[in-house]
Order: structure tokens, then sequence, then C-alpha cells
């Protein structure tokens, strides 16, 4: 077997390219070059939506906290990070999912019930600066601050306060107190509020529960029903009392005009018997006697004897009769 050796005076195998071609090859690049510099320069160009706000870190320092919706710059990648966040949009919470990986939250009242709630809160972000980089996970702190709250709430009511009159009331004040331990985090949220969006009782009191329940509702009928019955019978009553109350007004009010018109009467007789009271006096005495003895033939004769004829009816007898028999 021979072997073949070249000398160093030998031409290479592959022609080497032409200068120009080199020089065309090197100017190629170049462009290449620039323009890949050129993109990742204009990279740094973001648009931060109407409802968003943006956070820009450089080598992992916070250089803008709050960037405004529109267009802006930042450096490019690696040395500037865009950290966009949707500020104006509520998130939903429910209490158990991020903790007990569960539904609903048991709670004891304050008269010793075991009750479970589901609670969903909904929030927005504040700052978004510190809602990215004070705490690993917001959803926990918010979620864990809410149930603290709330049981201190529930634990200072009894069940019957909890399922009905206090439930709105225990909402707000768990809104405020958690607000205020959120805001000792220093998270970057606002609760926009907290509602408890089920009341059930654990699986082994449900039966009572549900009698308890059970006699509250027919305990509520029967209120409605004497409240129904009370709203028919009084405003009649009231209106029978007024009907008779209007008429012994009225009654009083006849009884009164008539005294005083009797009174006026008499007053007017009084005056006028004060005028002639003998001739009055022997006229009313005539009157009441013929009053008092209606069928009886009656005559009037002065102290001096004399016969009164004025008295005398139509259909009697003539005064001549009369003057014949008194002789």
């Amino acid at each position: 077997m021979s072997l073949l050796h070249l000398s160093p005076q030998a031409e290479p195998l592959l022609p080497s390219p032409p200068p120009q071609l080199q020089t065309i090859r090197s100017g190629s690049w170049r462009r290449w070059l620039w323009a890949v510099v050129a993109l990742w320069i204009l990279s740094g160009i973001y648009i931060v939506a109407a409802d968003e706000q943006a956070v820009v870190t450089r080598f992992g320092r916070i250089v803008d906290d709050r960037v405004r919706p529109g267009i802006h710059y930042s450096l490019p990648w690696p040395l500037d990070s865009v950290w966009k966040l949707k500020v104006q949009q509520l998130q939903r919470q429910v209490l158990g999912e991020v903790a007990l990986e569960q539904p609903a939250v048991q709670f004891l009242t304050g008269d010793q019930n075991i009750i479970r709630m589901r609670v969903a809160v909904q929030y927005s972000v504040s700052t978004p600066a510190k809602y990215l980089f004070t705490a690993g996970d917001v959803h926990r702190v918010v979620a864990a601050s809410v149930e603290a709250q709330m049981s201190r709430r529930v634990a200072a009511h009894a069940v019957d306060a909890v399922l009905t009159t206090e439930k709105a009331a225990i909402q707000e004040q768990v809104r405020e107190a958690a607000q205020r331990l959120i805001d000792t985090y220093d998270v970057g949220v606002v609760l926009a509020g907290v509602n408890i969006e089920s009341l059930t009782p654990p699986a082994e009191t449900r039966d009572a529960f549900n009698d308890v329940a059970s006699a509250r509702a027919d305990a509520a009928r029967v209120v409605n029903e004497a409240q129904g019955y009370s709203n028919d019978i009084v405003p009649r009553a009231r209106g029978e009392a007024q009907q008779m109350l209007e008429a012994a007004q009225a009654y009083r009010m006849t009884k009164i005009n008539g005294a005083q018109g009797d009174a006026a009467r008499f007053t007017q007789v009084a005056a006028e018997y004060a005028k002639a009271s003998d001739v009055n006096g022997r006229r009313l005495y005539a009157e009441t006697m013929e009053q008092v003895l209606p069928r009886i033939k009656k005559l009037v004769i002065d102290s001096r004897g004399n016969l009164d004829l004025t008295i005398l009816r139509r259909g009697e007898a003539s005064p001549e009769s009369l003057r014949g028999q008194s002789k």
C-alpha cells in the first residue's frame, strides 16, 4: 500500500473564494448583526392596556413601580423586565379553597354551635409593586386574613343571629377588620366585598339543625298569621271606636244645644212673666188645669165671685145659661 504525500508547494484541493465574495459575505454578516441589534432595542417597546398597570424592574430592582396605560419603552430583556397587572379587575377567592382545599370552612358560634360557611372574597390590586413582590402568595394572605376575622365575628354571635339578622353586619365587619389586617402585611390589595354564600350545619347535626330551622319557620308563620289577624282586627276596632266617639260627641252637642235652647226659652218666658206676673200666673194656672183635667167642665171665678167667660169653649153652654145656673 502506498501513501500519498503532499508537498508544501502543492495546491489545495478546494480553491479559495475570490476577494470580492469575501467582502460581500463580511458585509452581509454586519447587516444581519445590526438588524438583530435593532430588533433587540425595539423589543423594549411595550403597551399597557387601559385596565392595566405595569411594574418595571432592572436586574431585579424596581425602577418604575406604577406605569400608566399607554405606549412605553424600557431596556430590552434581560436588562429590564415588565410586569403587567389588571388593576381594575376584581379577583375572587373562595374561603377554604386555598388553605383547606374544600368548598366550605367550619366556624364555632358564640352558643357553641358549629356551622359550615362558604365565603367569597372579592378584591383588587391597589399597588402593583407590593402585590407582585411583597408576598409569595397573595391569595393565601387574603384568605387567611378573612378567615381569621370571620372566626372572631362568628364566635361573638349566636347561630340564630348569624343565620338571620346579623349576617349582613358580620360581612361588613369582617371586610373592614380584614382590610386593616391586610394593610399591616402591605401586599397592595383592597377588599371589595366579603359575601357569605352559604350556611350549612355539619353532617352529624344536620337533622337536628333542620328540625330547629323548621320550628323557627313554624314560629315565624304563626307570628305572621297573628300579625295579619291583628292588622285586620285592630283597624276595624279603631274605626268602630272612632265612630262611637263621633256619635257620642254628636249626642253631647245635641243635648247641650237643646239645654241651651230650653234655658234661653225659659229665660225669655221668665222675663215676660215678670212683666205681668199676676195675669200670667192666672193664665198658666188655667192652662195647667186644662191639661190636668181635660174632660171636666171648668168654670173660673175670681175672688169677688165674678165668672170669667173667656175660657168657655165652643159648643158648651152659653154665657146666659151659665149666669142662670150660677143664680
